[in-house]
């Protein structure tokens, strides 16, 4: 069962460098972060979410490959980018659920 938006051939061919963009950006921004809080606790809760992060953009890529925008990596990753305390990379994220609309 695919969970996700459809991406039509032509579509995915001619937005797949915007999509790649925002993705590999959010991977960047993801990983730059820092624990909000010193501590061993902090920093393991931090790297957590920034795996969270990776992984859901991952499932982005992976359903993108296969022809669309995957609703279980988007809530994913928005959701750990929101407690990575990085609200507007979120709502640039979820925006890819309608980037065939442009």
């Amino acid at each position: 069962m695919t969970q996700g938006t459809p991406i039509t051939p032509d579509d995915r061919a001619r937005l797949d460098q915007v999509f790649m963009q925002v993705v590999l950006d959010v991977q960047a921004q993801a990983q730059q972060t820092a624990p909000a809080q010193a501590g061993n606790l902090a920093a393991m809760f931090h790297k957590e979410t920034v795996s969270d992060a990776l992984q859901g953009c991952a499932m982005l890529i992976a359903g993108w490959n296969q022809g669309r925008v995957d609703t279980p990596g988007l809530t994913r990753t928005a959701k750990a980018l929101r407690a990575l305390n990085l609200p507007d990379l979120a709502a640039r994220i979820e925006k890819l659920k309608h980037i065939a609309d442009a």
